[in-house]
């Protein structure tokens, strides 16, 4: 009975881990971020890989979640990039580490 109820733990912690890997992910399809954005390929804005390595080893987790909250342009062109206020703050944080750390 022990264990059966150790390995039904072992099975249920495991099947959790693709689904909180993938969190970031589903977030950034439910807040529409990839209608202008993609992992490894320009559309209107950035891939999400050119903004890793643009910002590769900086501090800029809250600089970016104010650029998405508030929008801009610059950064990568002309093209600005709409404001997302709708966007909570926990949902932008997990979306722009998960972007950071491509």
């Amino acid at each position: 009975m022990k264990t059966s109820l150790i390995l039904a733990c072992a099975a249920l912690a495991l099947h959790a881990l693709p689904a909180a890997a993938a969190a970031p992910e589903a977030l950034l399809k439910q807040h529409n971020c990839l209608a202008c954005h993609a992992l490894d390929a320009k559309l209107v804005g950035p891939s999400y890989q050119q903004v890793a390595a643009k910002y590769k080893g900086q501090d800029v987790a809250a600089k970016l979640m104010d650029k998405v909250k508030q929008g801009g342009s610059g950064s990568f062109g002309p093209v600005p990039m709409s404001p997302n206020p709708q966007v909570p703050d926990a949902d932008l944080k997990a979306m722009v580490q998960w972007i950071l750390n491509r």
